[in-house]
């Protein structure tokens, strides 16, 4: 008799309050990550932090990834930014919304990821991030179906107001570097005159300004204050933002202070090697600075004002160092460059 009336109340408890298909649904835990190819932490996140994770949950984890080199991406990573009211210095990529939680870089993001995911399927699972224009994207990946890439878009046309301007700065650049390399005469040791002496240290620190700047950017992995112009961040961010290991910016650094020592050595000790060695490091920095612009329109697809700012600087460094020639030296001395 007891065992009927226990079975008649779970029938009449069933059949009040039914029996809820999210009770035999498997929680799962949303995610959105945003990235960018040519940024080196976003890589580390993809490639050693992600793929652990969702061989240990399985179909348990759902992690949408967006390039943001894309004008489609960049226009959802600024609506998530918007949305959620990220402070500029937290900006960046790699970036991931989990529910209301904003993590960035390859360090945050390991380490506080796996206990959101433990704490939302404890709870039940949780929603996509609320980011406005996402809704497309993540019903095609819960419908199981391979996300539709935005269309894909030639490094140039990212930016093309920015990239233009340093394609015009590339291309000034090139035409000072030429004509200096006309006017250079081994072995680099012709005094220059009291107002060229004089721009020297004047343009080698404006370089330990902007390269300054640049390197504490790059060291600490901060968000660098761009202004209404090209994407700083993209570009340090990309694997170009290193050079044998060593960031850009402070190569730039040493590089416009040992000019300054160069130039002191020069003025006041009279040292022929240290007017040589003016010369050999304004042309060695104005073909380095050549470098880097023509990547960051070509190969980047984004642009930094600061490091333009710099190249220019290095240039006129350079132009400095490089008076004309006087006509009756030209006639009887050899060029560098082939006759």
């Amino acid at each position: 008799m007891a065992f009927r009336r226990r079975w008649l109340t779970l029938v009449v408890l069933v059949t009040l309050f039914g029996i809820s298909p999210a009770f035999a649904q498997t929680p799962v835990a949303h995610a959105v990550l945003f990235y960018s190819p040519t940024c080196p932490h976003c890589h580390v996140v993809l490639n050693d932090v992600l793929p652990p994770l969702q061989a240990r949950y399985g179909s348990q984890l759902h992690i949408l990834t967006i390039d943001v080199s894309t004008p489609a991406g960049q226009s959802l990573y600024s609506a998530a930014l918007q949305t959620f009211a990220v402070p500029a210095y937290r900006q960046g990529v790699p970036a991931l919304f989990f529910g209301q939680t904003h993590l960035v870089g390859s360090d945050e993001i390991p380490a506080r990821l796996p206990g959101l995911i433990e704490q939302a399927l404890a709870a039940g699972g949780n929603a996509w991030p609320a980011i406005p224009g996402i809704e497309p994207l993540t019903a095609t990946f819960e419908s199981g179906a391979a996300p539709v890439a935005p269309s894909a878009s030639s490094p140039f046309s990212r930016d093309p107001v920015a990239n233009t301007l340093a394609l015009l700065v590339l291309t000034g650049m090139a035409i000072a570097f030429f004509v200096a390399v006309t006017r250079l005469r081994w072995p680099f040791d012709r005094p220059l005159s009291v107002t060229r002496s004089r721009w020297i240290p004047v343009l080698a620190a404006v370089g330990v300004v902007l390269a300054g700047y640049l390197a504490v950017v790059e060291l600490n992995q901060q968000r660098a204050v761009c202004g209404p112009v090209g994407d700083c961040n993209a570009v340090h961010q990309s694997q170009y933002a290193r050079f044998l290991g060593v960031p850009v910016g402070l190569i730039g650094l040493v590089g416009y202070l040992a000019i300054i020592v160069a130039w002191l050595l020069e003025r006041f000790a009279h040292l022929r090697l240290a007017r040589q060695a003016l010369v050999a490091m304004a042309l060695t920095g104005t073909l380095f600075s050549l470098y880097l612009t023509f990547l960051e329109p070509f190969v980047i697809g984004a642009t930094c004002i600061w490091c333009l700012l710099s190249a220019i600087t290095m240039t006129a460094l350079l132009w400095v160092n490089a008076p004309p020639v006087p006509q009756h030296v030209a006639r009887g001395r050899r060029s560098l460059s082939p006759s």
